[in-house]
């Protein structure tokens, strides 16, 4: 085998690493939120909520168990198919699908998330101030999640190391 595939090899398996980390510290996020909505219709007030609120709920719910499908996917796939198929993990479409998996999965817990903050904040207060806080996690969930990384630090000169 050549250096360059080998040290090709060795970067894959590193950015598949690095995924996995980043996703051992998103899922109990995910986890616990799926939690919260699993027991919530159990509990006597869950009946007088309006249609609005249990549309939202249901909203929350379901894209609560879809992140947590797709974030744990990429885990899924390496353990098949290293047992199964022999396939290294160290394949660049392994890596390029665990990766896009990963990113759906948080843009569907942002829904989850966003929805959650909307369905309490609804319970709390009005549905104005509901609206507001839950267009804020929003807008702060896309700025810090998805405008720094993909639009900000890809500016010229943002992705130089430092001096």
């Amino acid at each position: 085998m050549s250096i360059e595939r080998l040290n090709h090899e060795r970067d894959l398996d590193d950015q598949f690493r690095s995924l996995m980390e980043g996703l051992r510290t998103t899922l109990p996020g995910v986890q616990v939120l799926f939690a919260f909505l699993l027991v919530l219709p159990l509990q006597n007030e869950f009946g007088s909520i309006s249609t609005v609120e249990r549309l939202v709920y249901y909203l929350a719910f379901v894209s609560s168990a879809g992140a947590t499908v797709l974030l744990i996917a990429p885990s899924v796939h390496q353990r098949i198919r290293a047992s199964r198929t022999g396939i290294s993990r160290r394949h660049e479409r392994h890596v390029i699908a665990a990766v896009q998996l990963a990113n759906a999965g948080t843009a569907v817990f942002v829904v989850a998330l966003t929805s959650s903050v909307y369905l309490v904040s609804t319970l709390v207060y009005e549905s104005a101030i509901a609206g507001f806080a839950a267009a804020t996690l929003a807008a702060v969930a896309g700025a810090t999640w998805y405008y720094l990384p993909l639009v900000r630090w890809r500016q010229p000169g943002r992705d130089d190391p430092p001096r």
